[in-house]
């Protein structure tokens, strides 16, 4: 119904948004952790939308991207989470993050989320992973951290050369996730010190 809606920010609320088009209020739902994105109320923002109806309700969710809405609609489609469990899980976890705990059998990382047990972390990985790509998850990842700067950025960088030079040496997805993954990463760390710390992570496994 809506593809997404531009106004004023007029109400930040602990898990929702009021914002204003045409001079009508819309409340929508949002990640709890996208409030730290906003510099407060009276700017003008780009909300992409999702319209859930059902017997007794109609809400709107939002997101400032359409990256974010995508991965919210293919959490919808996973069997036990609705809209409440998918917010909650990113909430804890960026849709990069997500991919890459999705490819790596991450369930644990998941499970994080509040009202996401270990077996709904395990049947979302079943039912997602073969719809995801690790290629596209990388390069989707790079494409936001071009869009960023700072530590966290580098820190994008070098996990995803890292995963991409152990595939490239004939190791899965699965296991180059979970080993980098597994890695600390310190200021300054460079992609050898982060391949050479995998592989011995996965000499332990």
């Amino acid at each position: 119904m809506f593809s997404y809606m531009k106004g004023k920010l007029v109400e930040i609320l602990d898990d929702a948004i009021v914002l204003e088009v045409n001079h009508i209020g819309y409340h929508i739902y949002i990640p709890a952790s996208m409030i730290d994105k906003f510099s407060g109320t009276g700017q003008t923002l780009k909300i992409y939308t999702y319209f859930h109806v059902k017997e007794d309700s109609m809400k709107l969710y939002g997101f400032l991207n359409r990256d974010d809405l995508k991965i919210f609609k293919l959490l919808l489609g996973v069997n036990g989470i609705g809209p409440k469990g998918a917010l909650a899980i990113l909430t804890i976890l960026a849709p990069d993050d997500l991919r890459f705990a999705i490819l790596g059998d991450d369930a644990k990382t998941i499970a994080k989320a509040p009202g996401i047990g270990a077996k709904t972390a395990q049947r979302l990985i079943l039912e997602l992973k073969d719809k995801l790509d690790l290629q596209e998850a990388l390069e989707v990842q790079m494409a936001h951290a071009a869009e960023e700067v700072g530590e966290e950025t580098a820190i994008s960088g070098i996990r995803s050369e890292a995963v991409q030079a152990l595939t490239a040496l004939g190791y899965s997805a699965t296991e180059a996730l979970k080993a980098v993954n597994a890695v600390e990463f310190t200021e300054g760390i460079t992609v050898e010190e982060v391949l050479k710390a995998s592989l011995r992570q996965m000499v332990l496994c």
